[in-house]
């Protein structure tokens, strides 16, 4: 199974147990996500979105603080902008905050219902899930100098024909090393695979 259809799977995994909805940032650096997943009512995305609630919620600080699992309901960091209120009026009542990986490759996911608090084995299952989310998307570190070459000359706005031709290889050549970048990017498009080794700063 390659890697993308590896994040597909897990992430149909999360979804039964996410009845209101989740956020998954995946390898937090320099304060923005490589990739991000989530589910919650664009109700509550918009609203979360358009108050610039990212930058004081007590969900985030959380995770970025520290590492595993808590229920929201056990949070102790203060919320003076009454953020887990506003989401409880969305149906995001109750929920659980998962956070692993080191501080400068920070993984968080926050998985909600609005009925009831999360069992110690859900607790347990999503945090399960998390952590391989966070192994599956890790940034790889064995792309070749040609591939990230190939890469480079398509950035640029290179036409296969013009920058195999300034590469010095042929153009069958540049889309194998396309298509290998394409693979260790877990990109579906080479356009992807630019901006994921982009997030990545491999070019």
């Amino acid at each position: 199974m390659g890697r993308n259809q590896s994040i597909d799977s897990l992430l149909a995994e999360l979804e039964p147990l996410a009845q209101e909805g989740y956020f998954v940032g995946l390898h937090i650096r320099f304060a923005s996500p490589l990739m991000t997943f989530q589910t919650f009512a664009p109700t509550w995305t918009d609203h979360y979105t358009q108050n610039a609630y990212a930058l004081r919620d007590p969900l985030i600080a959380t995770g970025i603080s520290q590492t595993g699992a808590i229920r929201w309901s056990e949070i102790t960091l203060p919320d003076p902008f009454g953020i887990m209120e506003e989401a409880a009026k969305y149906g995001l009542v109750y929920g659980v905050c998962v956070s692993c990986g080191p501080m400068t490759s920070r993984t968080i996911g926050s998985v909600a219902r609005s009925d009831r608090e999360f069992t110690d084995e859900e607790v347990a299952t999503i945090s399960g899930i998390i952590l391989r989310l966070h192994h599956e998307s890790q940034p790889p570190d064995n792309l070749t100098n040609a591939e990230i070459e190939a890469l480079q000359i398509l950035a640029s706005g290179e036409r296969y024909a013009n920058g195999a031709a300034l590469l010095g290889i042929s153009e069958s050549a540049l889309k194998a090393r396309l298509s290998s970048a394409r693979r260790k990017l877990f990109a579906r498009t080479s356009a992807e695979a630019i901006q994921r080794a982009k997030d990545y700063r491999l070019i």
